[in-house]
């Protein structure tokens, strides 16, 4: 175990602003497939009702911030074992979404046979979300002096069980503050309870044009281009 127990001492009550990333083609992937508005208001409802339903914790919640929590999915991420219950990804920065996004369309890229060989253009919503409550901040110390556990691109056996350890307790810490593993001095936070998320009146989005490749990743938004070398 790479922490001590006393170190949880350093949960504290937080509010932050932060950023996430979607996909946003799926009422033009609709439209593509009917031929009124009428049509696609009913494909788009048999959709919603084939999909699971939402845990009672989050059927109030904005579908922006409720959909990590609707599905279990059987492929890890950073603090979320395999088949564990959802959890919410945002950063401080746009560019910080950005390099997270560009990883995770890469990877799922390359292990997409019918992909890998073409580029692939998709069309992503930036929104931002107010988080409100506890939080452990592991950029801290003395949760920094293993920052590069936390930070490992490949293993995440040590956040899979400090996220498990922290989500067991009594109450339950809400979130977990990280750096990024793809943006150097990225800051990242893992929500693990809906009701500490809410959507700002009014939303603040952005619009952001997404083209992966095997080699890279581009993305752009107004002037904002980035891009991801991924080979």
């Amino acid at each position: 175990m790479p922490w001590q127990d006393d170190w949880l001492a350093q949960v504290q009550s937080r509010k932050r602003v932060l950023w996430r990333g979607v996909e946003a083609q799926h009422r033009v992937a609709t439209m593509r497939l009917v031929d009124d508005l009428d049509e696609q208001l009913l494909l788009e409802q048999l959709l919603e009702d084939s999909k699971p339903a939402l845990p009672p914790r989050s059927a109030s919640a904005h579908y922006l911030l409720a959909t990590p929590f609707r599905y279990v999915s059987a492929w890890p991420s950073r603090f979320r074992r395999p088949d564990e219950p959802g959890a919410w990804y945002g950063a401080d920065e746009p560019a910080t979404v950005a390099a997270e996004v560009a990883y995770w369309r890469w990877r799922f890229h390359m292990d997409s046979d019918g992909l890998r060989e073409q580029p692939v253009l998709t069309e992503l919503t930036f929104f931002q979300a107010k988080f409100s409550g506890s939080e452990l901040d592991l950029t801290q110390p003395p949760w920094s002096g293993q920052r590069e556990q936390w930070r490992d691109p490949d293993d995440y056996a040590s956040c899979h069980a400090l996220a498990a350890h922290v989500r067991s307790l009594q109450p339950p810490v809400q979130a977990i503050r990280y750096e990024s593993a793809r943006a150097e001095g990225g800051m990242c936070e893992v929500v693990f309870d809906v009701h500490a998320l809410a959507i700002p009146k009014p939303g603040v989005q952005q619009t952001w044009t997404c083209k992966t490749t095997a080699e890279r990743v581009l993305l752009s938004h107004d002037a904002q281009r980035l891009q991801f070398d991924m080979k």
